[in-house]
């Protein structure tokens, strides 16, 4: 009798109308994940900062179509995964194959998605295994890599290009308090520029809120720099695997233009995997160990 697994994808998610902006908000800086302050005091300090950000991130998303794309670009990444193995109904499954897609392991996203599927699927924790972490795939590093080789070929045409390799930001206490993100992002770094030998590259760093010192150098100074410079470069969104905010906005508006006033020659920025069937394959292989029969809900 076949097995009936069912494989969760897990995603940081978004606001579905601009209504939604700020409880969205709220609810990122109520997890303890982010904020990590005893009640009453983490709930006052997410409704203040939800209420004084409301506006800005409502004109962010006003730019891309009042909401986030996230939950779009997740569904047919499940989509094309699901068309790579057979399907079955799988109302009472024998297993649960959590896949957060989250590259890179963080407290602050990884670890929260898996603590909040402990809260909330207690009937499916006995049956819950845990697929994480991807980080230096040999799929996830080809889907990378092939993404970034025409847009790198066109930036020659400008100069000697730069690959700046931009993730999303972490306050630097979280880094020192032992998350592996940093090493993590380095790591898919290494393995991506193994097939780019001899190209000058920058990890880098975006999205920074508030007044904590947060990773270094950030993406705003490397654009600076490579203006100053003349030096052309490609945007890689190294953690994203999907389009959202991050990368619609801020990429490829705010720093595109930024880009352009600082004198930077070429701007070039990479699409995240998406659906890229090598990026589709490395989810495959994830979740293959656990079906021996290819059987998914």
């Amino acid at each position: 009798m076949k097995q009936k697994i069912v494989v969760v994808l897990m995603n940081l998610g978004g606001p579905d109308s601009l209504a939604a902006v700020r409880p969205f908000l709220f609810n990122l800086f109520y997890d303890r994940a982010i904020l990590n302050l005893p009640n009453p005091v983490r709930y006052l300090l997410a409704g203040y900062i939800s209420f004084f950000r409301d506006k800005k991130a409502r004109g962010i998303y006003s730019l891309i179509g009042g909401k986030s794309p996230i939950l779009e670009n997740t569904l047919i990444q499940a989509r094309h995964l699901r068309a790579a193995l057979e399907v079955v109904n799988a109302l009472n499954p024998s297993k649960v194959v959590l896949l957060p897609l989250y590259p890179q392991f963080s407290t602050t996203t990884t670890k929260s998605s898996i603590e909040e599927w402990q809260k909330i699927a207690h009937q499916w924790q006995s049956k819950t295994v845990i697929e994480c972490c991807y980080f230096n795939d040999p799929d996830f590093v080809k889907a990378h890599q092939e993404l970034i080789s025409p847009i790198l070929t066109e930036a020659m045409k400008h100069g000697v290009p730069r690959i700046l390799f931009s993730a999303h930001g972490l306050p630097q206490k979280v880094i020192d308090g032992g998350d592996p993100y940093q090493r993590q992002i380095e790591a898919s770094v290494a393995a991506i520029m193994q097939d780019f030998d001899g190209t000058d590259f920058v990890i880098c760093y975006q999205s920074k809120v508030g007044r904590l010192k947060w990773l270094t150098p950030t993406t705003e100074d490397e654009l600076k720099k490579a203006g100053s410079q003349s030096t052309p470069v490609v945007v890689v969104p190294i953690s994203f695997v999907s389009e959202h905010s991050e990368t619609l906005v801020e990429l490829d508006i705010d720093y595109a233009k930024k880009a352009k006033t600082w004198g930077v020659p070429f701007y070039g920025r990479v699409p995240a995997l998406g659906d890229n069937p090598s990026y589709i394959k490395c989810l495959e292989m994830l979740c293959d160990d656990w079906l021996p029969e290819h059987t998914l809900h």
